[in-house]
């Protein structure tokens, strides 16, 4: 005939004195959820003795501590992953495929050379020169003497081509302009959304913290509730 004092654990079989016994209601949720996983058909009508339910309580507490180093672990390499990866968006927005036209490329390449020191200090060595040798080599009867009417002809015909020309470099540059603002606007945009996603995440994985911690302290204070209660007795 079995003790009166003594009751029968549903998970081990195994007898133990009545003042260990523990009901499944008075258990919490994430250490019954660790007793389920081992014994699927323990619920919170059934009991288990005090000592199986500490060893329950030391193997939630360090699954959270292994979770929160798994996590560090975690965003470590995703950081690095990150740093790693040179397909970025500015990347990919740098790196578009330059789609000017024919006539775009020159008037942008005429617009520098005409608007650089270079241009301006050939063309007046061009111009000494042309002077120099109609009126000092060819004793002004060369084939422009003084007035120097083909020169003005020359200057007049580079001048109205020319402005057409930096107005349409003028034009190109706007649009170079309006498409380098759309850019940093996308940028401007991805990052913002890259910042509340990560804000979103923090809060979440702060919460996430929280709950776990105050958890652990709940066990904790059960545990040493448990210790003193052996003690006093």
């Amino acid at each position: 005939m079995k003790d009166k004092a003594t009751f029968v654990s549903e998970i081990s079989g195994l007898e133990f004195p009545e003042k260990e016994r523990v009901w499944g209601e008075a258990i919490r949720m994430p250490i019954l959820n660790l007793i389920k996983e081992d014994y699927p058909k323990f619920d919170k009508s059934k009991c288990i003795a005090d000592k199986e339910l500490n060893i329950y309580r030391e193997k939630y507490i360090s699954k959270f501590l292994q979770s929160e180093v798994g996590e560090l672990s975690d965003l470590h390499k995703n950081v690095l992953k990150s740093l790693s990866d040179d397909k970025s968006f500015v990347s990919k927005v740098e790196d578009e495929v330059d789609n000017r036209t024919f006539g775009q490329v020159v008037a942008d390449k005429v617009a520098d050379f005409g608007g650089s020191w270079t241009f301006i200090i050939s063309f007046f060595i061009f111009i000494m020169i042309w002077i120099a040798s109609n009126v000092y080599l060819l004793l002004n009867k060369g084939f422009d003497p003084y007035p120097f009417i083909l020169l003005n002809l020359i200057l007049s015909c580079l001048a109205a081509l020319q402005a057409p020309v930096i107005m349409m470099s003028q034009n190109r540059q706007e649009e170079k302009d309006r498409e380098r603002a759309k850019k940093d606007y996308m940028i401007n945009l991805k990052s913002e959304l890259e910042i509340r996603m990560l804000d979103e995440k923090l809060d979440h994985l702060i919460m996430h913290q929280q709950q776990e911690l105050i958890e652990i302290q709940k066990v904790q204070i059960e545990m040493m509730n448990d210790i003193l209660e052996k003690i006093q007795k």
